[in-house]
C-alpha cells in the first residue's frame, strides 16, 4: 500500500466516531478481515478508543453550568480528551462531598486524580486528596477486589509521597501504604504466573484486572511496577485471545452470570475483544467499567502476536492449562486446589471444560460447546449441562461472613438465581467432567437429600432441527455446528426462564428450554462436529448412532464411548478417566500447554506463539522479548 494511502486511511480511522454517529454496539458486526499493516491496526485501535471516549464524554449530560452534573466516568473521559476542565472541577468538588468506598469507587477516583493533575482546579484536587484522609476504604474479599484496592492505594501513595499517617484513612504513612500495596501486587503477580489465577477466564471481571494493570503501566513512578503492569496486560490479553471464538469468550469460566453464560457474547470480555482486536461488536455502553480502560488505552500497544492469535486462526488446536480454585477457608485440606482446563478451538465452534467439582460456589461455568455466529448479539449459541448446586456449607467454605445470612443473602445481593432449581450458572461437588477434543462426558453422583437433586441441560432458542431420536441421542444444529446430546437418565422439558440482571426480582422467558433429569446418578455426553464434515445432517446422525457406547448408572455412573474422532474414552465417576487405554495424569499438566501459549508451573514465564512470531513474557527478568522463528 502506498504511504499516502496509508496516511489517508489512518486519518479516516482516527477521526471516526463524531458526536451523533451510530455507536459500534448498534452498528453491523465488524469485518473479521485480518489487518496486515501494523500502522493501520494501530490507527483502527485508536479510532475505537476515541469512539468510546467521545460517546461517554457527551452522553447523558445535563447543563454544563449546573455544578456536579458529571459523574466520574464522564469526568475521566472529558479529562482524557482535554475538555471542559472547569465543569469537571466543579463536578469533582460536588462528588467528593459524598464519596463512595471500596475498590469500585477507588479506581475511578484514581483515574480522575491522575488525568486531572494538570487540568483540575486546586480546589478539586484538594477535595480528592481529602477523601483519602477522611473516608475509610473497604478492601473487599475477592481477588479482583484486592487487585483494584492495592493498585489504587499504590498509585495514590506515589501521587502523595512523604505524607504522615494522619493524612490517610487507614492511619499509615505514604511510605507504609506504598510498601503494603507493592508487596501485595507483586505477590498476586507471582501467584498468577506460577499456579494461575483463581478468577480465571472471567467473562466480566477481566476489566477489574486489565484496568488496574493499565493504570500501573501508565502512571507508576517506579519503573519496575510500570513494567509489571505492562507484562500483566500482555499476559491477560494473550489468554483472552486464545480463549475466544471470533472475539467471544467461551467456557469454562471461574466467574460469569446468567446473561453471558447463555448469550456468550454479552460480557465485558467482548468489549475488550472489540477494542483490542476489532473482531466482534462491543457490548451496550461499551462495557461499563471498560470505559476507564479507554481513558489511557493509547498507552497500550497490542503486540502483533496477540492480535494474530485472536484474529488469524488457521488450524484447529487444543490448549490444556492449569489455574486454581478460589481460596477456601473451611472444610478443605487445600487453600486453592488446582483447576485443569481443556479448550478445543475450531473454525465453526469451540469446546471447553474443567474437570468439574466445586470451583467458585456461585458463578462458575464448568463446560460448554459454543458455536460461531456472524453476529452474536442476542444469540444463545451454547450447549451444556450442570447440577444446580445450592448449599450453605459451600458458602461457608469460600466466605468468612457469619453463616446465618447464607443462602438468602447471596440471592439478594446480585446473584438472584443461586437458590433456583432451574439455574444455569454454578459448579457442584457432585459433577465430574472429561473432555477429549470435541467430546464431553459429564457425570453426576448426587447424594440423597441434596438440595435440587437433578441436572439441567441448556438447549438454546437458536438451535434448529432439534430431534429426539429413538436411539436416545438428541440432535440439533447450531450455526455451522452439528450437535449430539446424550442424556444418561430420563428427563422432561421445562421453559428456560431468565433473571435479567443481578437485582432482578422475576424471571423472564427468553426462549429455549432446559432438559431436566431428576435422577441422582446421571450423566451427559455431547459430541460436536462441523457441518462440512458430512454430506448432510442425517449423515451426521447416522455416524453418531453407529458409535460404540456403553454406560451404566449403578453403582457409579460409567461411560465407555468411542468418539467421532476414533478415541476410546472410559470415565467412571470418582475415578481417573482413561483415554485410549491410558489413565489421564493431570499432575503432569503445565500452566499453559498448546500451540500458542506455553508456560511451566512455577516458571513465571509465558511464551506466546503464532506462526513464526513469538513473544516471551518473563517475570523473572521483567522483560518482554519478541522474535521471529526460523522457517
Amino acid at each position: 500500500m502506498k504511504p499516502t494511502l496509508i496516511l489517508s486511511v489512518m486519518f479516516a480511522c482516527l477521526t471516526a466516531g463524531p458526536a451523533g454517529a451510530q455507536p459500534a454496539y448498534e452498528a453491523p458486526p465488524p469485518d473479521r478481515t485480518v489487518i496486515e499493516d501494523a500502522a493501520l491496526r494501530r490507527a483502527a485501535y485508536l479510532a475505537r478508543v476515541n469512539e468510546v471516549l467521545a460517546w461517554r464524554a457527551s452522553g447523558g449530560q445535563v447543563k454544563t453550568n449546573d455544578p456536579g452534573n458529571l459523574n466520574l466516568a464522564q469526568i475521566a473521559c472529558k479529562l482524557a480528551l482535554g475538555q471542559d476542565a472547569e465543569d469537571c472541577s466543579r463536578s469533582v468538588i460536588e462528588i467528593m462531598k459524598d464519596p463512595g468506598t471500596g475498590p469500585f469507587w477507588m479506581f475511578p477516583a484514581v483515574a480522575v486524580a491522575f488525568l486531572g493533575r494538570d487540568q483540575l482546579s486546586p480546589e478539586a484536587r484538594a477535595a480528592i486528596r481529602d477523601v483519602w484522609r477522611t473516608t475509610r476504604q473497604l478492601r473487599g474479599d475477592t481477588e479482583n477486589h484486592w487487585v483494584m484496592y492495592y493498585m489504587s492505594l499504590y498509585l495514590m501513595s506515589e501521587l502523595y509521597p512523604n505524607e504522615p499517617a494522619e493524612s490517610w484513612y487507614n492511619g499509615r504513612t505514604s511510605e507504609e501504604n506504598l510498601a503494603e500495596a507493592k508487596a501485595y501486587l507483586i505477590d498476586w503477580m507471582n501467584v498468577t504466573t506460577t499456579v494461575g489465577q483463581g478468577e480465571f477466564n472471567p467473562t466480566h471481571y477481566i476489566g477489574e484486572y486489565a484496568i488496574p494493570m493499565l493504570f500501573l503501566q501508565s502512571w507508576a513512578k517506579d519503573p519496575e511496577m510500570k513494567q509489571r503492569g505492562h507484562l500483566m496486560l500482555d499476559w491477560l490479553f494473550a489468554e483472552l485471545a486464545n480463549n475466544t471464538l471470533n472475539g467471544v469468550l467461551r467456557g469454562p469460566n471461574s466467574r460469569t452470570d446468567e446473561g453471558s453464560v447463555i448469550e456468550r457474547w454479552n460480557s465485558l470480555s467482548s468489549y475488550f475483544s472489540w477494542l483490542l482486536f476489532g473482531n466482534t461488536p462491543p457490548t451496550k455502553g461499551y462495557g461499563g467499567w471498560g470505559i476507564y480502560f479507554a481513558t489511557v488505552a493509547e498507552n497500550y500497544h497490542v503486540p502483533e502476536v496477540i492480535y494474530r492469535l485472536a484474529t488469524d486462526r488457521g488450524e484447529d488446536y487444543v490448549q490444556r492449562d492449569r489455574a486454581r480454585i478460589r481460596r477456601r477457608w473451611r472444610y478443605s485440606e487445600e487453600l486453592s486446589p488446582p483447576v485443569h482446563k481443556t479448550n478445543y478451538l475450531r473454525r465453526d465452534y469451540a469446546v471447553g471444560s474443567t474437570t468439574g467439582g466445586l470451583l467458585d460456589p456461585i458463578q462458575a461455568h464448568v463446560w460448554d460447546v459454543t458455536w460461531d455466529e456472524p453476529d452474536p448479539r442476542g444469540k444463545h449459541n451454547t450447549m451444556f449441562s450442570l447440577h444446580p448446586h445450592s448449599s450453605g456449607r459451600a458458602m461457608q467454605m469460600y466466605f468468612t461472613a457469619y453463616p446465618e445470612p447464607w443462602i438468602k443473602g447471596v440471592t439478594a445481593e446480585g446473584k438472584p438465581s443461586y437458590d433456583s432449581p432451574d439455574k444455569v450458572v454454578g459448579s457442584s461437588p457432585y459433577e465430574q467432567v472429561f473432555q477429549d477434543l470435541d467430546t464431553v462426558v459429564a457425570l453426576y453422583d448426587i447424594p440423597p437429600g441434596t438440595r435440587f437433586p437433578h441436572i439441567n441441560g441448556f438447549f438454546s432458542k437458536d438451535l434448529v432441527d432439534l430431534t429426539e431420536d429413538d436411539s436416545g441421542w438428541i440432535f440439533a444444529r447450531g450455526g455451522r455446528a452439528y450437535l449430539a446430546y446424550r442424556p444418561l437418565a430420563g428427563y422432561h422439558w421445562i421453559p428456560y426462564l431468565h433473571y435479567d440482571g443481578g437485582w432482578a426480582k422475576e424471571k423472564l422467558p427468553l426462549g429455549g428450554s432446559l432438559l431436566t433429569s431428576p435422577h441422582l446418578k446421571n450423566g451427559t455426553i455431547v459430541q460436536a462436529a462441523s457441518a462440512d464434515e458430512f454430506e448432510s445432517f442425517a449423515a451426521f446422525q447416522a455416524a453418531i448412532r453407529a458409535l460404540p457406547l456403553e454406560f451404566g448408572l449403578e453403582p457409579k455412573p460409567t461411560v465407555k464411548f468411542t468418539t467421532l474422532r476414533g478415541k476410546q474414552v472410559s470415565v467412571t465417576y470418582g475415578e481417573t478417566p482413561v483415554l485410549d487405554g491410558v489413565p489421564v495424569d493431570y499432575t503432569q499438566w503445565k500452566l499453559f500447554e498448546g500451540p500458542h501459549l506455553n508456560a511451566e508451573v512455577g516458571g513465571r514465564k509465558l511464551t506466546i506463539t503464532h506462526g513464526r512470531l513469538q513473544r516471551v513474557l518473563d517475570f523473572n527478568t521483567l522483560t518482554a522479548t519478541d522474535s521471529v522463528l526460523p522457517h
